[in-house]
């Protein structure tokens, strides 16, 4: 793998860690001010306290194995050009 493609494959694990993060905090909002409107409550906590604490770290380990499973990639970080 050259440089270059090294460098390519870091600006787009960069790009989608910016997207996942968009997404988590799209949820967090959503999960906390979109189910503050419920009456619900969940081991005595309102709905709206479970989904945007439990909620957005559940969803953030799926972004998580997304970005790993079809995002990253190992490489080795040396400079092999100048072998």
């Amino acid at each position: 793998m050259t440089n270059e493609e090294k460098y390519q494959q870091i600006r787009r694990e960069a790009k989608w860690t910016g997207i996942a993060l968009f997404l988590l905090i799209l949820f967090w909002l959503a999960a906390g001010f979109g189910a503050a409107q419920f009456q619900v409550k969940v081991f005595h906590l309102p709905l709206w306290a479970v989904t945007s604490s439990i909620g957005v770290w559940l969803m953030a380990i799926l972004l998580v194995r997304f970005l790993v499973k079809y995002v990253f990639r190992d490489m080795d970080l040396q400079d092999e050009e100048g072998e």
